[in-house]
Formats: C-alpha cells, sequence, structure tokens
C-alpha cells in the first residue's frame, strides 16, 4: 500500500466515524429547520451510487509500457474514483466502508449547536474530507498501475529461475534421438581459443556453452541482471539436452545432471561487448552422492566401478530414454585421486572407462580422467562467477572463491591490482578465454591442505608407516577419544593426550606447522575483495551453528576464530557432533588468516548452492567439455 492510499484510508475512516457518530444522535435529517424526506435523499444517493461504480468501472486499456490507450476512459475512471474512492469488485473490504458511510450521511439531521448535534459546517467537514479521499486513492491507483515499470514488467515475462533472471521451459518437446555421435544445433563461436592446450574434441561435441541457473543468495544481485534481461528473449521449447559430470572426489563420488534449454535460433540474441551470443539455459541441475570416495577402493577397482554404476542408474531414470545416446557422461578425479601412486590411479579409472561404455550414454574421448589442481580451481570460478551473474558484467566485476575439499584446498579470484599478480609465482597465474574474454586470474591448489588431509598431517600421519602399530595424537582432540579413521583406504589409530592437556592454543601450535611456509598469501585478498566459501567451509559453519544450512549466510574471519576457540575449550559439549570439529575449525581459521592472509573483518559469504545449482567445479567442467576453456 503507498502513502496515498494509507492517507486515504485514514480519511476514509474519520469521514465515517464523523457520520456515525451523527447516526448515535439522529433520526431524520433537517437543513436550517427545513426537512428533506429520507426517500428523495436515498434516491439521489443511489443514483449517484450507480453513475461512480459505472464511472470507476471503466478501466482503460493498457500499453506494453504501463500507460493508457484511452484517454477519455482514464479520466472517466478517475473522476468516478474521486467521488467513490477504491470502489471497485476488487476492493470489498473499501467499498463495504463506503456504502455504510452513504448510509449514516442519508439518516443526519442537522441542527444547531446548541443542540448537541452535528453542525453544518461538520457535515460539509465530514464530505470534504471524504472526497479529499477519494481524490488521493484514485490518484495513487492511478499511478501505480498506469505508470511505466520496467522491471515490474520484465519480471514478469519470466517464470522461472527469478534469481538470475532466466525463462523457463515448462513442457520442452524433446529431441529425436539419432544414432552414433550425438550432433547439436550450430551456435556461433562464443570463445576465442587461444592456442590449444587440450586435444581438440570432434566436431559433434560443439555444442551449447552457457549455461545460467539460478543465488541467494547472501550477495547482492549485480547490476548485470538488468542488461541480461533487457537482452535476452523466451525460450523455444523444441530443444533440450542433457550433460552429466562425475565428480570424484576424496570423501565421495558426487554426480551432476544438468538439463539444458537451447534457445530459438530466431529470438533476438544476448549482445556482449557488441558480439552476438545465443545462449542455452540451465533448466535445472539432480545431483546425488556415494560414499566413499574412489580412492578408497584403490585395492579393489571393480567395488569402485560399481559405486559408478550405482550413480549411472540415477542418470538412466533422469534423462529421457530418447536422449541417453546423445547425452555425454564425464568423470573428473580430483585429490583423492592425485594422492595415489600412479598405478592404481590408473587401475580405477580404467574400471571406470568400462563401466561407462556399458551405458547406453555416449562416452566422449578422455571421458575419464584426473583433473589438475589449477583447473580445478578455474572450473569452480567460473561456475560461482556464472552462477551469481557476474560472468556477463562488462564491468569485469567478479567474486573469488575458496574451496575447501577432503585432499586439497584451492583460492581463485580475478585480481584488481598489479601488484598481486607480480608478487605472486608464475605457475599461480593462469588465462583462458570465455565469452569473448579473456581472463588473467590467480589460483593455486594445495594439495595436501584439504580438511582430511590436514587433519592427518597435523597428526604426523599423512604418508607415515607402520600404520598398524602407531597410534596419532593430537592437543585438538578430546583426552579421552581414541578412533580408528579411514581416508585413502587407509586406517589409522587416532587419540588424544589422555594425561596431557587440551585446547585451542595448543591446537593452534600444532595446525601453524601445516600451513606456516606452504600456503602463499597473496597481495589482493588483504582488500575488500568479496569470496565465496563452499564445500567444508561451509559444512563445518553449520556444524558449529555459525550458520543454518539450509540458507547459508555471511561470516567475518573472525567469527571461525571466536567459535574455534570456544569449541576447542569446551570439547566434551561438541564431541557428539565431531570429535575432529575442533581441529577444523581451528585449521579453518588458520588456513584464512596465516595461510591466505585475510583480516578478521573479511566478510565470506558461505554457500552450498547458488540458486539451486551446487556450488563445485562441475558445471565449469561441463563448459570445459562443450566448449574447450584453453586455460593455460
Amino acid at each position: 500500500m503507498s502513502g496515498s492510499e494509507m492517507i486515504a484510508n485514514i480519511l476514509l475512516f474519520y469521514a465515517s466515524w464523523s457520520a456515525g457518530i451523527s447516526w448515535l444522535q439522529s433520526k431524520t435529517l433537517k437543513i436550517e429547520e427545513g426537512k428533506i424526506p429520507k426517500i428523495i435523499l436515498l434516491f439521489l444517493l443511489l443514483l449517484l451510487l450507480l453513475w461512480c461504480w459505472w464511472a470507476g468501472s471503466a478501466a482503460p486499456a493498457q500499453l506494453p509500457g504501463g500507460g493508457s490507450a484511452d484517454g477519455a476512459g482514464m479520466d472517466q475512471h478517475r473522476i468516478g474514483g474521486w467521488l467513490l474512492p477504491g470502489l471497485s469488485p476488487q476492493h470489498p473490504p473499501r467499498l463495504l466502508l463506503l456504502l455504510l458511510c452513504f448510509f449514516f450521511l442519508s439518516s443526519l439531521r442537522l441542527r444547531q449547536k446548541k443542540e448537541k448535534t452535528m453542525s453544518t459546517p461538520r457535515l460539509l467537514l465530514a464530505v470534504c474530507t471524504w472526497l479529499l479521499a477519494g481524490i488521493l486513492a484514485a490518484e495513487a491507483t492511478y499511478y501505480r498501475h498506469h505508470r511505466y515499470s520496467p522491471h515490474f514488467y520484465r519480471y514478469r515475462e519470466h517464470s522461472a529461475n527469478t534469481e538470475n533472471l532466466l525463462p523457463e521451459a515448462a513442457d520442452p518437446a524433446p529431441a529425436a534421438a539419432q544414432p552414433g555421435v550425438p550432433t547439436y544445433p550450430h551456435i556461433p563461436e562464443v570463445f576465442h581459443p587461444a592456442p590449444e592446450v587440450i586435444p581438440p574434441m570432434p566436431e559433434a561435441l560443439h555444442p551449447v556453452p552457457e549455461v545460467v541457473h539460478p543465488a541467494p543468495e547472501p550477495y547482492h544481485r549485480p547490476e548485470v541482471y538488468q542488461s541480461v534481461i533487457e537482452a535476452s528473449s523466451p525460450v523455444n521449447l523444441s530443444r533440450v539436452f542433457y550433460g552429466v559430470m562425475f565428480d570424484a572426489g576424496s570423501t565421495g563420488t558426487r554426480i551432476h545432471i544438468y538439463k539444458f534449454i537451447q534457445k530459438d535460433p530466431g529470438s533476438k540474441p544476448l549482445k556482449l561487448n557488441q558480439d552476438v551470443v545465443e545462449l542455452p539455459v540451465l533448466d535445472n541441475e539432480l545431483y546425488n552422492a556415494v560414499k566413499p570416495g574412489l580412492s578408497a577402493y584403490k585395492d579393489n577397482p571393480e567395488e569402485g566401478g560399481n559405486t559408478v554404476r550405482q550413480l549411472l542408474k540415477i542418470a538412466k531414470k533422469t534423462v529421457p530414454e530418447d536422449e541417453w545416446r546423445r547425452t555425454p557422461v564425464v568423470l573428473k578425479a580430483t585429490a583423492g585421486l592425485r594422492l595415489l601412486p600412479e598405478e592404481k590411479a590408473k587401475a580405477l579409472l580404467k574400471e571406470v572407462q568400462e563401466v561407462f561404455e556399458e551405458s547406453p550414454f555416449f562416452v566422449p574421448g578422455n571421458s575419464v580422467s584426473i583433473m589438475n589442481g589449477t583447473n580445478e580451481g578455474i572450473l569452480a570460478w567460473v561456475t560461482v562467477n556464472f552462477l551469481t551473474g557476474h560472468l556477463y558484467s562488462n564491468t569485469r566485476r567478479t567474486v573469488g572463491i575458496l574451496d575447501l575439499g577432503g585432499g586439497s584446498t584451492q583460492i581463485t579470484f580475478l585480481p584488481k591490482s598489479r601488484k598481486t599478480v607480480q608478487s605472486a609465482p608464475t605457475s599461480y597465474i593462469a588465462r583462458f578465454n570465455l565469452f569473448n574474454n579473456t581472463y588473467q586470474v590467480y589460483t593455486h591448489s594445495y594439495l595436501g591442505n584439504g580438511l582430511y588431509a590436514a587433519r592427518l598431517a597435523t597428526l604426523g600421519a599423512l604418508g607415515a608407516d607402520g600404520l598398524d602399530w602407531r597410534v596419532f595424537t593430537s592437543s585438538c582432540l578430546p583426552k579421552k577419544f581414541r578412533e580408528d579413521v579411514h581416508f585413502g583406504g587407509d586406517t589409522y589409530k587416532v587419540s588424544g593426550i589422555p594425561d596431557g592437556y587440551a585446547g585451542y592454543k595448543l591446537c593452534y601450535y600444532e595446525v601453524m606447522k601445516v600451513i606456516k611456509g606452504i600456503v602463499h598469501q597473496p597481495f589482493e585478498v588483504k582488500g575488500s575483495s568479496v569470496f565465496y566459501a563452499f564445500s567444508y567451509y561451509f559444512d563445518r559453519a553449520v556444524d558449529s551453528g555459525l550458520i543454518d544450512g539450509s540458507r547459508g549466510g555471511s561470516l567475518e574471519v573472525r567469527d571461525f576464530k571466536k567459535r574455534a576457540k570456544e569449541v576447542c575449550n569446551k570439547m566434551t559439549k561438541y564431541r557428539a557432533i565431531s570429535p575432529f570439529l575442533c581441529m577444523d575449525m581451528t585449521y579453518i581459521t588458520c588456513l584464512l588468516k596465516e595461510g591466505f592472509g585475510f583480516k578478521d573483518n573479511t566478510v565470506l559469504q558461505l554457500a552450498k548452492k547458488v540458486n539451486n545449482v551446487e556450488t563445485s567445479w562441475a558445471l565449469g567442467a561441463t563448459f570445459d567439455y562443450f566448449r574447450n576453456l584453453n586455460i593455460h
């Protein structure tokens, strides 16, 4: 309700109240000692009521921009609103109030002040108040319904993916299955590839580059959304295709099934930097996972293949059968397999390749591989910035990403300062082409500094011998804790220090040895850059009660430190959640502050999903498959 409408309602209430007081004190109507029969007055008021109803209901035609196509109808509507404010079938409460007001006014008795009833001036004041309320209400309604509000009308054109302002297809017709290698609709080349680094794929595998989806997101929607919605157009319902990406991580294997909708080739294209780019739309994502990761089956590759086979059953239920032969399946392994001996890793990949070839899906060349840490960081950066809309921005404003996995951790951001590039090791600066732009990012993956690997490093167990008899202890664990820990297919005997001390300070000292001198501090993170943190950053923030697991949220670095102290100094209270919570929270605090060099007041956006899509490298890897990013 606008301010004018609120004032109008208050004035209406006052007029009705004044009339009601007179009703309680009157039986007939007298004006200057003369009488007017009630029946005549009621008849006149009824005629006025019917005329105003007709005038108030004459809604003019509206133009697309919100204007009127009939000036006479507009004035008629406003005049009716002045006399009977808000009188229309859509406003029954206000209509009832006005009818009561008419009824009261028709029964007034006007005498002199000495007779303790309403005088003529008071009646005129009530009527004027009533008319003023009508003017305010009519003008407010006119302005609200006939002003030009571009964002309002544009938002209404799109029914889905509201946060990313993306159109949605309600019932797309599936494309007919084709034998052999799948073919996709021709799309103008979007990328300007650099010299080849990854072997080129068959021409038939040059389909759709672009996927758009849904950010609460705690982060403010960037300005670029306005330009995207102005340039885009509704989606053609006749073209749907799918992509299946497997993430073989150190602690689990995940499947991401993406459904894309191709825009009508004849629709209005999106323009970026004066180049025409026709973009498909990411309609939805289906996510599932199994534990443990593939690396746990290093001595039994067949069992590892069965976990992938189990997830493929989900893909068969999700992707329509007539699309199976056109839908590519790809698996990328990360730190879990990078930490394994080469022969064991190759045996696992070979088993997965055989499982893929048994499936009804399309298996492209090099569909099963180990992804290096640089690509992992860059593809996660592409995913998050695409989902938050930053890759559309001509201002090149982006967000950084912090990914904490089980075996490795990644940091990636677009430097704003030349000093950041000059002070970083050469291998930490990477370039790639995307959306007709060349990006130069700071990125590095620290193998062995993922959460689970860091636990073993803190305990002194990472790469240690004698696992059958050795017990690894730490002041980061409850004193009476003793348990076997499994990671990467190995079992470790872990314990607290029964006769020693435990707490935050001692734990921080132990964790520092894992980070100090290993993690590089980029110059720029000490500034005001915006970072999204996910994976175990998100999980441990939820476990410790810092954020809500369903919504995510924003945290300062000092919040991790404060909660780490509380958890470590009250381990018995938090042991039921996880006996490693003290160690994990202390490690995260130390990694952010002593490792990367973030200030205490740096704000991090923690999210498991952005617009209902998992924050991981998987979506970026799908881009990499459909359109080679040529990372170098």
